[in-house]
């Protein structure tokens, strides 16, 4: 199975949007993630922001996958 496929197989809704097989309101994009409107938002602005790298668990990431997290700060730019 691809790493892009889901644990449990196919892809997820997730990764179908970053392979752009769905389409969405895109608020911000680099190597790393992928910022998008919701479609259903629960506030005036709800935006959600998904790694490109498929996670099953971050508790489960490997310790040497410590790059790949973003910071505190990272996050709060999408928040600002």
């Amino acid at each position: 199975m691809k790493s892009e496929d889901c644990r449990y197989g196919g892809k997820t809704i997730f990764q179908r949007i970053i392979d752009k097989e769905i389409p969405a309101k895109i608020a911000y994009e680099d190597d790393r993630c992928l910022a998008f409107h919701d479609v259903t938002p629960q506030a005036p602005i709800h935006v959600l922001v998904i790694p490109k790298q498929a996670i099953v668990s971050v508790a489960t990431m490997a310790d040497d996958d410590g790059d790949k997290k973003m910071s505190y700060e990272e996050y709060a730019r999408f928040v600002r």
